[in-house]
């Protein structure tokens, strides 16, 4: 009777799960010499896994593989994308994540602080002006660059400051005015090529200087800019065809009989304030109207001054669209396309409203902040210290951010810090579209692939196996689709289905499948080779001397074995079909926008002026394309080594 101990039952497992994940690695720590004989139950797969993971390589094409469809296939449910988006404002803004990062001389008190569009302007209590952010011009001059302050700026003691979408005003504290960035519009000066459809800047700030103590407020717009002086007289100039139709209107008022309190411009108008608590429109019909809810609970449009009544306006702040109007008795009125004010507090009340170019922002009695509007880069969503009694003083919405203060010191910032990839012509994220883009691209390709192999297989097994008149008419299917000009009849059957009034996801659809109708043939005669000698080899016989059936033979018997010819094969078509679903929408014929793909982000950088100026624009679809096509191809090479039997071992 043998007295040796068996092994126990744990370790025996252990040591198969250990060779089955890391195969003699261990062993050869612990000096043991690895031979033929410890490899002796390795199956031609793992054999083949073993030395497809013994290239360095296609070990790291794998990896970027993965990590490349983790990305565009996860990446979207966090941060879809929405094809209704589009941000003029932020316009091919290059990748920089510079837009929120406020200056530490602010950080212990802003006077100001102000933004409409990807470039930010405050002013510290040493009247020293800051510019951070991003701002992209093309033109040589120096005065044009909203982010280069001139020294004669730097030089002098600020007392207000402002930015437009495209330009900066500055009065020192002697009175002078300053203006630096774009002009053609008549932001400042009188250089501008368009300054003579547009109200000029009045020539006594251009040549003379005004009473700084007697300055109210200054505030700028979109190419527009307006003085409003403490005796109730106004200055405003710029681009009034556009940025503000409603200005000379309003600037008539405030000679005839009104004393304006405060100035805020939309994009599109310029609207006031009086000291008597009256809201002036200046005859802009847009907000002259406003949407509430009737005792049944339906809407109605009623008019802004009937529904105000007697009532005082103590505040006003307007977005870029929308105007936020407060009354004495601390209801918010909001007009314009901006959503609905938050519900405060039983008790609170509003001390502060402030305005970015899509939000608002509240400060209640207890230092409670809230916010409303378009949130969809993070300006609404309000830190939770903040939402606490006492959390702030203050709040500055300025743009896109906003910068919170506590007892004149600051205490946190919220809101688009910026752009990794930047943005397109229309203001949207390259990144985000770059991640989704990548789902559809790839998607495109997996359904065009796994088509093409269907067919091609079955095809190729059924012509190999058969054989005779069989192999011949199948063959000759083969040829005359094969014998089609692949890209043209695609675009052909791309552009009759975008005159079609089928819808976007059933014309993706039909594009997937045409990649996949159009590519089976290499496949099939490929599979049809390699049955054509599986079929002369011994174990055929024998299944066929058993009674097997000739379906089970062809399928069960022989594809098994020509499996890794196939398995290369679709790897490499993958790529294949990657490449031209992002032909087909580079040259219009895919899918179209505003749904994107790597193809048609491409195809919107076809001119040099984006090639040049907007480099990135085109470089990281391009990156990610390339390297997806690389890797994929990589491994495909790879698979084709490593289940040749006939290589060696180690190449």
């Amino acid at each position: 009777m043998n007295n040796q101990k068996k092994a126990p039952k744990k370790l025996f497992i252990a040591e198969c799960l250990q060779k089955m994940f890391f195969g003699n690695l261990f062993g050869r720590m612990r000096g043991e010499e690895h031979t033929v004989e410890n490899e002796r139950y390795d199956s031609p797969s793992k054999l083949a896994v073993k030395r497809f993971f013994r290239k360095p390589l296609a070990t790291t094409a794998v990896i970027v593989l993965l990590s490349m469809f983790l990305f565009v296939f996860i990446g979207p449910a966090f941060d879809p994308v929405d094809l209704s988006y589009m941000e003029a404002a932020h316009a091919n803004v290059a990748p920089n994540m510079n837009m929120m990062k406020l200056p530490d001389s602010l950080k212990d008190g802003a006077v100001s602080i102000t933004s409409n569009g990807s470039f930010t302007l405050g002013l510290d209590e040493e009247g020293d002006v800051h510019v951070w952010g991003y701002y992209g011009t093309t033109s040589k001059e120096d005065r044009v660059d909203v982010m280069k302050i001139p020294q004669e700026v730097q030089d002098a003691n600020i007392r207000f400051a402002a930015a437009g979408s495209d330009h900066c005003i500055a009065i020192d504290d002697k009175g002078k005015v300053y203006g630096w960035g774009m002009y053609d519009n008549a932001q400042y000066s009188h250089d501008g090529t368009l300054i003579a459809m547009c109200i000029k800047q009045p020539t006594e700030l251009l040549n003379g200087t005004l009473n700084v103590d007697n300055v109210k407020q200054l505030i700028c717009g979109n190419q527009v800019t307006a003085i409003l002086m403490k005796d109730g007289s106004l200055y405003a100039w710029g681009n009034d065809q556009t940025g503000a139709p409603n200005m000379q209107a309003v600037m008539k008022l405030a000679k005839e009989n009104a004393n304006f309190d405060e100035i805020a411009f939309t994009n599109s108008g310029m609207f006031a304030l009086t000291d008597e608590g009256e809201f002036v429109t200046g005859g802009s019909a847009k907000y002259d109207n406003l949407q509430i809810l009737d005792e049944n609970g339906a809407t109605k449009v009623v008019n802004i001054f009937d529904y105000i009544g007697t009532r005082k306006i103590v505040d006003i702040a307007a977005s870029g669209d929308s105007v936020v109007l407060l009354t004495d008795d601390s209801e918010v009125i909001t007009l314009g396309t901006a959503t609905k004010p938050p519900v405060l507090a039983e008790g609170e009340k509003i001390v502060e409203v402030s305005a970015g170019t899509r939000h608002f922002i509240l400060v209640t009695d207890n230092g409670k902040v809230y916010a409303w509007g378009n949130g969809k880069l993070g300006q609404t969503d309000v830190p939770e210290q903040l939402t606490v009694a006492g959390a702030v003083d203050t709040v500055i919405a300025s743009g896109f951010q906003n910068y919170a203060y506590k007892d004149g010191e600051f205490v946190d910032a919220w809101g688009l810090k910026g752009y990794v990839f930047g943005t397109d012509n229309m203001g949207r994220d390259i990144f985000n579209r770059v991640m989704n883009g990548g789902r559809m691209t790839m998607t495109i390709g997996a359904v065009a692939v796994i088509v093409a192999t269907i067919i091609g297989v079955i095809i190729g097994c059924i012509s190999g196996y058969f054989g005779g008149w069989v192999d011949m008419f199948l063959m000759r299917v083969t040829e005359i689709f094969g014998a089609i000009p692949f890209l043209p009849f695609a675009l052909v059957l791309s552009s009759i289905l975008q005159a079609s009034n089928l819808n976007e996801d059933t014309r993706i659809f039909i594009i997937m499948i045409i990649l996949g109708l159009l590519s089976w043939t290499g496949l099939a005669r490929l599979v049809r080779g390699q049955v054509l000698a599986e079929r002369e080899k011994e174990f055929v016989t024998a299944a066929k001397s058993m009674g097997v059936s000739q379906r089970r033979i062809a399928f069960k018997h022989i594809l098994p074995n020509v499996i890794s010819v196939i398995l290369v094969s679709v790897t490499l078509d993958f790529a294949t079909c990657m490449l031209t679903e992002s032909t087909l929408s580079y040259l219009g014929f895919g899918v179209q926008l505003p749904r994107p793909t790597w193809g048609n982000m491409l195809d919107g950088c076809r001119n040099s002026v984006v090639i040049q100026n907007y480099w990135w624009r085109w470089l990281f679809p391009a990156i990610f394309l390339s390297i997806t096509v690389i890797c994929i191809n990589v491994i495909g090479d790879t698979l084709r080594d490593v289940l040749d039997p006939k290589s060696e071992v180690e190449k």
